[in-house]
Parts: structure tokens; sequence; C-alpha cells
């Protein structure tokens, strides 16, 4: 089962799961955001989900950290069950900053409906319930929704935690086109904070998120005219700035 804890300093999440649990979640995501050409729009939030897809697999792969888990056994079940088992389970475990998963968590909304749409060759809600009810691939995705949601709940206050969920889960899709270098911005901001302003910030890294505030709206407006003056698409421009090599998470 996929669980989330908030990091010491309040930097990052991190994503647990053993090896099953992150075989299924990334098998779902990339089903659920398609390929380059299935949703165009989308494309730049596409690549954001891609990324933590990026860790999972690597994670996988035996490049990422693990941590052992207790899994109820103990001398007095083996001894009554005739087996020998280990008492704890490896689970696997990558990092996110939080401005980041909580974007990512957001976005899957946008991808989930606009995969349901397709799945059900239909724009009508009641059709896309019927044909994607017991999706197994929706299923995964709200399951990994859910356990972000239950970190933010561990992690702010419920004020907090209520005015993020409303704001999260608001009326979607919208984010259409959106301008993902303002979210590279929000990440070097966030990670530049000193722990107790980042736990306050999350909050407003939400909000910052969710709004298409004024500060957004000219990130937006210059990555359109980098990628007219470069003759490109906007998904190539790159915002000028650089993540730090080591931070405290």
């Amino acid at each position: 089962m996929i669980f989330v804890k908030n990091t010491p300093n309040n930097a990052e999440v991190a994503i647990y799961g053993d090896f099953k649990d992150f075989e299924g979640l990334y098998d779902s995501l990339h089903n659920i955001v398609g390929f380059e050409e299935d949703f165009v729009s989308h494309g730049s939030s596409r690549l954001r989900v891609l990324g933590i897809c990026y860790d999972i697999r690597h994670a996988m792969m035996g490049d990422r950290e693990i941590e052992f888990v207790e899994n109820s056994m103990d001398s007095e079940k083996m001894k009554r069950m005739a087996v020998i088992a280990p008492e704890k389970n490896v689970y696997l475990k990558i990092y996110v900053l939080w401005p980041e998963v909580l974007f990512v968590t957001m976005v899957l909304n946008d991808f989930v409906k606009l995969y349901g749409r397709r799945k059900a060759k239909s724009k009508y809600d009641f059709m896309l319930d019927k044909q994607t009810i017991w999706d197994e691939n929706i299923a995964q995705v709200r399951l990994f929704q859910a356990a972000i949601a239950k970190c933010i709940k561990e992690t702010v206050s419920e004020a907090s935690y209520s005015r993020m969920m409303s704001l999260m889960n608001k009326d979607y899709t919208w984010f259409e086109g959106y301008a993902t270098q303002y979210l590279d911005v929000l990440n070097c901001r966030y990670i530049d904070m000193d722990n107790e302003k980042r736990l306050k910030s999350i909050p407003t890294m939400t909000k910052r998120l969710a709004e298409h505030n004024e500060e957004y709206r000219k990130q937006k407006l210059e990555v359109s005219e980098a990628a007219r003056y470069y003759n490109t698409t906007e998904d190539n421009i790159k915002a000028p700035l650089e993540y730090p090599d080591d931070y405290e998470w």
C-alpha cells in the first residue's frame, strides 16, 4: 500500500511502497497521462507526472532508498503457521518537493477526467461514470492522491487542510496550457526557505498553483514571448533559474 510522509525539514514528501505498489502506480500514471499526442494542451503538466514516474522506475531498479516496514509477523505467528518468514517488508522510497507533489496531485484530476472521456468516448459525465467506475488506472491514481491528502492532513492545521482541499478539488479541467515554468519558480523559492517557513508556506503554495494570479500570468506571458522569439513550443522554454544541488530535506 502506498503511503506518504513529510520529511524532517518540511522540504519534500517521501512516497513509500513495495515493489508491486510502485509497479502498479507507475503503470497507472503512464496510462492516465497517455501519450504525448493524446492531451496536447496538458503537455507540460504531463511531463511533471512523468517526472515522478522516472523516480518510481529507478526505485524499482534499486537506484533509490529503501526502508524496512513492520508486517505484523512475529515468532508466535510463525510458530502457529509453521513457517519461517521475515518480520519486516522492504519498501521502496522516493522524494518529491512539496510544491511539485501538490501540483501533480491537482493536475491528476484533469488527467483522470480526460482519460475517462477518451475511454468512454463521450464528453458527458454520466457516461464517464458508467465506463470508468471500476477502472483500475483511475482507482490506483485516486489511492495515490488519497495518500498525499492524508499526508497533508497530518502536516498542516485543520483549517489549512480544509482550505487546501477546497482549492485542490474545485471544478476542473483547469491546468490546460499551464506554464509549468512557474512551478520551477515556486520549487526553488520553497527550497530557499527555512524549516518553519516551509511548513507555513505549504497552504500558500497550493493557493499559488491553483489560482492564476498576477505573478503566474506574468510568467506565462514571458514564456509565450520566449517561445515565439525562439520559434519553439512553450514546453521547450526553461525558467532562468537553477535548482540547488543540496539542501536540507
